[in-house]
């Protein structure tokens, strides 16, 4: 993965908008730079001196798993910080590289905004304290994710969002409607469904980058080819074809709840059974159990629907990493923190809080796979999850500017959900827009 000289990363302005301003850019040319080393002996040494590191996250479960590894090393303080969940967060840390002062030791990253950091030498190649030899420890969605188009590891995978299909049992089993298996059944069981009921809808869909691109994903779609600062854009291949086909029925026969995700109405949809099933990430159970309570025993899990009968193609939805940015200190200690939290004990401990792990080890324990969901009417969901984990497809990319790819996603391929855009024109013209804006941005861009 070739770095950018200093000059271009002057005119990336989103990347230097969202934290990576040319004041803060310690871009090299020397593409074969190889990164510092810090060894185990050093990480040791380091926990034996103690001494305190920041850790901005907005997750939850590190709260337990700072608390455990200052019991374990008596030295050390974390001072956790929630600086602000998402883009909130990254707005907190654009002002600090900029200023270069009060950069956190680790900051939480999710996967799709990764690259524009990486891209940049904003983040520690932790292959220099050894992290490559961790590959084997992660699902391989994740473990992709963290090398963010390179041959660099920008970070530890924290947890995996791997799809599956929510379902509300209750509402399928009154109209006798099977759990789809394909996504032409899907559109079959929402004809079904809407027909026996006007008022429900098999699921709800406003126009989401997130979604969007997952079911791309697990489509066979690669619309994203990123060579450092050479990209790629393309919504035209066949797995595109297969995402906006289906899609477009749904759309056209009006029957996806016009219903914004994480919304009031989106609780209730999901509480009375008018939203019957949600496509999405493993870590969904979690908020499920505080934000729909009453419909407890309603809800099962099942693998996400194929694109072909027969096949076992996965994807990923949602996830994180913990990074080292360059301008942070204590470099060994907090890399210390963040083998412990993502590869150590902080694991397990994590899973019982309600996590959903990257990590091999957990995904394929007994243990793990025989947790029995009380919400989910007993089922065993672990075991579905695992399985989508590892049937996801390792060679996708984001964008070196994803997150303003997102954000112009409703502007572009949004007007299929409230005019006669097709989604595929709607693709064409979010292509358009993020190929002219990486031109602006000086990135090389195929289309």
């Amino acid at each position: 993965m070739r770095m950018p000289s200093r000059r271009l990363l002057r005119g990336i302005g989103l990347v230097c908008a969202l934290a990576l301003g040319a004041t803060a850019c310690g871009g090299s040319d020397d593409s074969g730079s190889s990164p510092k080393k810090v060894s185990e002996a050093d990480v040791r040494a380091a926990l034996e001196k103690g001494g305190t590191i920041t850790v901005w996250a907005w997750e939850p479960t590190l709260k337990q798993v700072a608390a455990d590894f200052e019991k374990e090393h008596p030295g050390v303080e974390v001072n956790l910080v929630n600086a602000g969940t998402h883009n909130d967060q990254y707005k907190a840390l654009q002002n600090a590289i900029s200023a270069k002062k009060g950069v956190p030791d680790v900051a939480q990253i999710e996967y799709y905004a990764l690259g524009q950091y990486a891209l940049t030498e904003q983040l520690t190649d932790l292959r220099g304290f050894g992290a490559g030899k961790l590959a084997g420890r992660f699902s391989p969605g994740p473990w992709n994710s963290v090398k963010a188009g390179g041959e660099g590891v920008y970070g530890l995978p924290m947890d995996s969002g791997p799809m599956a299909l929510f379902y509300n049992k209750k509402v399928f089993d009154k109209y006798r409607i099977k759990v789809p298996t394909t996504w032409d059944e899907y559109v079959d069981a929402a004809r079904a469904l809407h027909k026996a009921d006007p008022k429900a809808y098999i699921t709800n869909d406003a126009g989401d980058a997130g979604l969007t691109t997952s079911l791309l994903w697990q489509a066979g779609s690669r619309p994203y080819r990123v060579d450092g600062t050479k990209v790629r854009i393309d919504f035209s291949d066949a797995g595109a074809g297969k995402y906006t086909g289906t899609w477009q029925k749904l759309l056209d026969e009006k029957l996806l709840a016009p219903v914004t995700s994480w919304s009031d109405e989106w609780y209730k949809g999901l509480g009375d059974g008018t939203i019957a099933t949600l496509a999405t990430g493993a870590w969904m159970p979690a908020n499920f159990t505080s934000g729909v309570k009453d419909a407890a025993g309603d809800w099962r899990v099942a693998p996400l629907p194929q694109w072909e009968a027969g096949a076992r193609a996965g994807a990923e939805n949602g996830g994180s990493a913990l990074t080292l940015p360059e301008l942070g200190g204590n470099e060994a200690l907090a890399y210390a923190f963040v083998e412990y939290a993502n590869v150590g004990k902080g694991v397990d401990t994590r899973v019982e809080g309600g996590a959903f792990p990257a990590t091999t080890a957990q995904l394929n324990s007994k243990a793990f796979q025989d947790t029995e969901f009380p919400y989910f009417g007993g089922q065993q969901a672990n075991k579905v999850f695992a399985e989508a984990a590892a049937n996801v497809a390792d060679d996708w990319s984001y964008l070196p500017y994803q997150v303003y790819a997102n954000s112009i996603f409703n502007d572009t391929v949004g007007k299929a959900y409230v005019s006669g855009t097709t989604l595929a024109d709607g693709l064409k013209a979010w292509q358009d827009a993020s190929v002219e804006y990486g031109a602006e941005q000086g990135f090389t861009v195929e289309k």
